[in-house]
């Protein structure tokens, strides 16, 4: 006598539910390709501006004229134009660049410094009206920077300190956002716990700060420092008005006069070198993001898991 066993009959509920998987798959793979041709469009839109950068920076003056743009010249000048924008009136590219590595320095530096000081504390410690503070730092991060220009120029002028480094570097030091970050990211990133253990064994606000708390923001502290020297770096219309003298110019008003001496009675054009002049003003950002990046990107990942 032979027993037959019968493989049990898929239920219902099971076979639907396997059919929806695989529908949300299908369309996970359809989100996904949809996502990575946005992803490449972007990518090509970012990329060309600084293809067009490099290809035309070996091009002669005439070249940029007699070829195409996104292509490459008979004539190779990469290494002519920049030997001629290093030496153009006198070496001023230098002493551009020299001062916008001033600003970067005390402007970007001191803000970072200033934000990390600024949301330790409102991280940490509580007193009346810290309320108040996270709606004007909020209301502050809405408020553009080009908004506050020419009231910052007028009180500037009333002080006497126009047409002075000061006049860029000041102003600089303020990032609402800057402050914002730290602030949300001393929060996540250290413990009340080992604050309070720090303070049990006898360590002071400023040991318990710069030993214990500084290298826990360090993730925080270069994106900031990031972000605070690209708006630096980047800086235009303030020193635009603050600066009469093209001594204190940094990198990006002085090409910008490179510029408009084309159009002016009797000027010389010099388009490959403002080309080249460019290309050489974004490689020192370039570097400093290649370099910095991990500490970058764990800096924006920072506080957004819950522990």
């Amino acid at each position: 006598m032979t027993t037959s066993v019968r493989a049990p009959l898929a239920q219902p509920g099971a076979a639907k539910a396997g059919l929806t998987v695989r529908a949300r798959a299908r369309r996970g793979r359809r989100r996904s390709l949809t996502l990575t041709i946005l992803t490449g469009i972007v990518l090509v839109y970012s990329l060309i501006p600084l293809v067009w950068l490099v290809v035309n920076s070996t091009k002669t003056q005439a070249g940029l004229f007699d070829s195409f743009g996104l292509w490459f010249d008979g004539d190779f000048a990469l290494f002519g134009n920049i030997a001629d924008t290093l030496t153009y009136d006198d070496g001023i590219f230098l002493r551009w660049l020299g001062n916008t590595l001033l600003y970067v320095v005390l402007g970007a530096g001191g803000a970072t410094f200033l934000a990390v000081l600024g949301g330790y504390g409102l991280a940490k410690f509580d007193f009346p009206g810290k309320r108040a503070v996270f709606a004007v730092v909020i209301g502050a991060v809405a408020v553009p920077g080009t908004a506050l220009a020419v009231p910052t120029f007028l009180m500037f002028s009333r002080l006497g300190l126009t047409n002075t480094p000061w006049s860029v570097v000041i102003p600089s030091l303020v990032t609402p956002f800057g402050l914002y970050l730290m602030w949300t990211f001393a929060a996540e990133a250290i413990p009340d716990e080992l604050i309070e253990a720090a303070r049990v064994d006898g360590a002071g606000e400023f040991g318990t700060f710069f030993r214990i708390c500084l290298p826990l923001l360090a993730p925080g502290i270069v994106t900031v420092l990031l972000f605070s020297m690209v708006a630096t770096w980047n800086n235009y219309f303030l020193p635009l008005i603050m600066l009469k003298n093209p001594d204190w110019y940094p990198l990006t008003v002085g090409l910008n006069s490179w510029n408009e001496q084309a159009g002016t009675a009797g000027g010389e054009p010099v388009f490959n070198l403002i080309i080249t002049g460019s290309l050489l003003t974004i490689l020192p950002l370039l570097a400093a993001f290649l370099l910095l990046q991990r500490y970058w990107r764990s800096g924006l990942a920072a506080g957004s898991v819950k522990q």
